[in-house]
């Protein structure tokens, strides 16, 4: 038997607050705009860049409230890690027209910061496994402005010969 593999991975800006809502059955689900872009020289020189914009659909499951996260966490203009995997759907509108979407059902989260003033480095996912990464449930504070991106000390990982006795 042949296996199959449908995984997404993105790093982008999110282009506007997530929205968060409950469903029928009290579920709560956030979705989000996440913008990637990339940039290239044409044949005459000239830079042209060219961004994608991705329906990014989170949800709160029995083992993680990522959705829950999203919303007190995440604000416009975040960079944010996305891992999921790509699902299209279609649907009837109002007017009997046939709809299409694709979205990015996100299973982990990483707040890469950059976004806002001290904003982000809170690591979200579903699992508790990583152990560099904070369980869903407990979610890491963010930094503060001048805090733990070391900004203050830029060689301060690069010295070889620290004071510790081990």
């Amino acid at each position: 038997m042949s296996r199959s593999l449908n995984k997404v991975t993105l790093i982008g800006n999110l282009g506007n607050d997530p929205e968060v809502r409950s469903t029928t059955g009290g579920n709560r689900v956030a979705t989000f705009s996440l913008a990637t872009s990339r940039s290239w020289n044409d044949a005459s020189g000239s830079k042209q860049e060219k961004t994608e914009w991705h329906r990014c659909v989170v949800w709160n499951t029995k083992t993680s409230q990522l959705a829950d996260i999203v919303e007190k966490y995440v604000k416009k203009g975040d960079k944010l890690y996305v891992e999921g995997r790509i699902e299209y759907r279609q649907w009837q509108d109002k007017d009997g027209q046939t709809r299409y979407s694709t979205e990015i059902n996100v299973r982990e989260l990483i707040m890469l910061g950059g976004g806002r003033a001290g904003g982000g480095g809170g690591d979200f996912d579903g699992a508790e496994s990583a152990p560099r990464r904070a369980p869903a449930a407990a979610p890491k504070a963010k930094a503060t402005a001048g805090g733990d991106d070391f900004e203050d000390f830029p060689n301060a990982l690069n010295d070889e010969d620290d004071d510790l006795p081990f």
